[in-house]
């Protein structure tokens, strides 16, 4: 089978999103997608949230279903959203049933029928900061309080602005299952908050390079952006850790709770 080349843009899209979430990020970023880790998550999320069985959560975006599955196993009635046909394709293919649904859609518009729906959403592994106008942020942050019910809980899991200026890691590299190389190279534009990610691939069956960025935000404005919507952050954690957000951490998670 011939190698497929994947092009690279002289500048990243404007709505790079919309087709960068496919068969080939599962691959760059296979070594991540752990099933044993995915469980420590999902874990953790219980004893964040502490939900009896068959409450409701939203997963958005919710990729390939890593959390929303095991969420579902453990008793809750799970929706999970999100804009890649090919993650949801894989989402579903892992399985769906009276509580776990999955739905392809834009998180900037959660459908109408879900206002008040969820006693929890969760936005997790870096999966806010995708667009260019930082007001679609915003929106998505109204449309996560919109859902919720009152006294239901975001938890928002990403990188924390402070700590990956502090600790900046400006390449690394690593090999997937298939002997493919990836390589990524990250700059950092201090006004805009957007860091950008060059990732650079070659391996059996594809090689090429291609760009992605996300806007970063520190704890503070996230917490501006949950209250202007109506929440109120109630925790910030050391990433996935049971300890408070460091200056020097590199991901936070979030908790807030709807008024």
């Amino acid at each position: 089978m011939p190698k497929r080349r994947v092009k690279q843009k002289s500048t990243t899209p404007a709505n790079w999103w919309e087709s960068y979430f496919d068969a080939h990020y599962l691959l760059e970023y296979e070594p991540v997608f752990d099933l044993v880790n995915d469980r420590k998550e999902v874990g953790r999320l219980l004893e964040i949230l502490g939900l009896p069985a068959g409450s409701r959560v939203l997963d958005c975006p919710c990729g390939q279903g890593r959390h929303a599955h095991l969420l579902a196993e453990a008793g809750l009635d799970v929706d999970g959203l999100d804009y890649s046909a090919d993650l949801i394709a894989r989402a579903k293919a892992r399985g769906t049933g009276r509580t776990l649904r999955y739905t392809r859609g834009d998180m900037r518009r959660l459908p109408a029928r879900w206002t008040g729906r969820f006693d929890a959403v969760l936005n997790l592994f870096t999966s806010f900061g995708f667009f260019v106008d930082p007001a679609d942020d915003r929106r998505v942050i109204a449309e996560f309080a919109r859902v919720l019910r009152p006294g239901g809980a975001l938890v928002w899991h990403g990188g924390s602005r402070d700590g990956v200026v502090a600790r900046f890691l400006a390449r690394d590299w690593w090999r997937t299952n298939d002997g493919t190389m990836i390589g990524h190279e990250r700059s950092f534009d201090p006004l805009s908050g957007v860091l950008t990610i060059r990732s650079t691939f070659e391996g059996p069956s594809v090689s090429g390079e291609r760009e992605h960025r996300i806007r970063l935000y520190t704890a503070t404005r996230l917490a501006e952006l949950c209250a202007e919507a109506g929440l109120v952050v109630e925790a910030a954690f050391d990433g996935w850790r049971d300890r408070p957000l460091r200056r020097t951490s590199g991901e936070m998670m979030l908790v807030a709770r709807k008024e």
